[in-house]
């Protein structure tokens, strides 16, 4: 009998990219990490290091050159939302439901409890081009709570949206991740933004990415991110990056 995975866990996972006419690009290098239940882990690294290319992985989208990834299904939230432009919100929403085989009636019905819960309620007849950056990340987050996995991969959420629109961001989406406890795997380039939201960050080197630091963070998200706890950690994961703050 087959064991059923609770959570993810990555051992020993290198990979490296095959190219056409060119040699070899080796993207990971005996990366190991566990998400716990529950936890919010955070993947940082410089530009290119292969932290989206470990989300894959994470995923089953890629498979490691070497080691092992033992994960439960997990739904991903893509850079760029890839939400479909000729649907309204709520059926973009639900689109989710509708792949696992949820009637349209139900499934519209489940993607209007998370249009509430998200402040979406009067937009859900609007067309991606008629929401607002946050809105389509919203909507886009919406659509993965609602495909029902353990596990919620997201990659660089908010790198579309401006300051202030991040820092809201952040509030709705540990509101919803709270209220859906799920686990989560985020990627970022933003150190703060790392350490506002997450449990533990995780420091990936420059490419091939090797696991150089983990940092633990205590009390309850949304931080702020004039925060001691903030503050210290974005130090740590600076000087683990070799960054100077």
């Amino acid at each position: 009998m087959t064991a059923v995975v609770s959570t993810l866990e990555l051992t020993d996972v290198s990979f490296t990219r095959q190219r056409r006419g060119a040699q070899p690009l080796a993207v990971l290098d005996r990366i190991s990490l566990k998400l716990e239940p529950g936890e919010t882990l955070a993947l940082v690294g410089p530009n290119g290091c292969g932290k989206s290319t470990l989300l894959e992985l994470a995923c089953g989208l890629l498979t490691p050159t070497s080691g092992t990834v033992q994960a439960p299904p997990i739904a991903l939230m893509p850079q760029r939302g890839l939400l479909m432009p000729w649907a309204n919100a709520v059926d973009n929403a639900a689109l989710a439901l509708r792949a696992e085989g949820v009637s349209r009636t139900a499934a519209r019905e489940r993607a209007r409890d998370w249009l509430v819960r998200l402040g979406m309620s009067e937009f859900e007849d609007a067309r991606p081009h008629e929401l607002s950056g946050g809105m389509r990340q919203r909507l886009a987050l919406a659509r993965t709570l609602l495909a029902g996995r353990p596990i919620v991969a997201l990659d660089e959420p908010f790198a579309a949206l401006d300051a202030i629109s991040r820092i809201e961001a952040a509030r709705w989406l540990t509101s919803a991740l709270g209220e859906s406890d799920r686990s989560v795997l985020l990627v970022t380039h933003d150190v703060e933004e790392a350490a506002v939201l997450a449990d533990r960050v995780v420091v990936l080197s420059p490419r091939p990415a090797t696991l150089v630091a983990q940092v633990r963070l205590a009390g309850s998200v949304p931080r702020l991110r004039t925060s001691p706890e903030v503050l210290a950690a974005r130090e740590a994961i600076l000087s683990a990056l070799g960054v100077s703050g």
